[in-house]
């Protein structure tokens, strides 16, 4: 990974940071139980991954989103007994949560004119800060910053900022566990703020189970 030094330390290339990510989050096998969680509403689903294919399996009513992470792009399809249809409501909720169907996507991993900003620490883990502004046509977000771990590349924070650079979203890692020699998500906690007033309107956490 090449290096840029600024303000008195080296810096990691964005573009090829994210793409260290965007390659870690394709290499996962997973096959585990889930929920979302918001006040006292539970959504159980099903999470199976595949490597660069990730699928949440929901249930009363039945539905079935497949993630497929690309080099270039990723793709947000919803299976049903007839194929697959390309989903184009990206900033819906999903199921009533905090959590929309472009925040499931991972489209930010894919901005371009991304820019490492700093380090810092998210519960005692080390991090490059990421600072990416979203492309013209992007219909939730005006620029997004992100944090990622500098051992592993995983995502520990992003906060998702209005065209008037005001926060409306907030994802944060609140716990890990480790399955099989390895670390994978065990909560995180996805607030939604008002951007006036900066109160929080509905805060989700996305929980998954061994």
């Amino acid at each position: 990974m090449s290096l840029t030094p600024a303000w008195g330390q080296e810096f990691p290339d964005a573009d090829e940071l994210l793409a260290n990510v965007r390659l870690r989050q394709s290499q996962q096998q997973i096959d585990l139980q889930g929920q979302l969680r918001q006040e006292e509403k539970i959504v159980p689903f099903h999470l199976v991954q595949n490597g660069p294919v990730i699928r949440y399996i929901f249930n009363d009513p039945d539905e079935t989103l497949q993630l497929r992470i690309g080099e270039k792009d990723s793709r947000l399809v919803e299976i049903n007994r007839s194929g697959s249809e390309k989903i184009t409501r990206l900033n819906e909720p999903v199921r009533g949560t905090a959590i929309t169907y472009e925040d499931l996507a991972l489209k930010f991993l894919y901005w371009p004119n991304a820019r490492v900003i700093g380090a810092d620490f998210i519960r005692t883990r080390n991090c490059w800060k990421v600072q990416l502004r979203a492309p013209d046509h992007d219909p939730q977000y005006g620029s997004i910053l992100l944090w990622v771990d500098k051992e592993s590349g995983a995502l520990m924070r992003m906060e998702g900022y209005d065209s008037a650079g005001k926060l409306i979203k907030r994802f944060e890692v609140v716990s890990a566990q480790k399955i099989e020699d390895r670390w994978y998500l065990k909560q995180m906690r996805v607030e939604k703020k008002d951007p006036q007033s900066g109160r929080v309107t509905a805060r989700t956490y996305l929980e998954i189970k061994k």
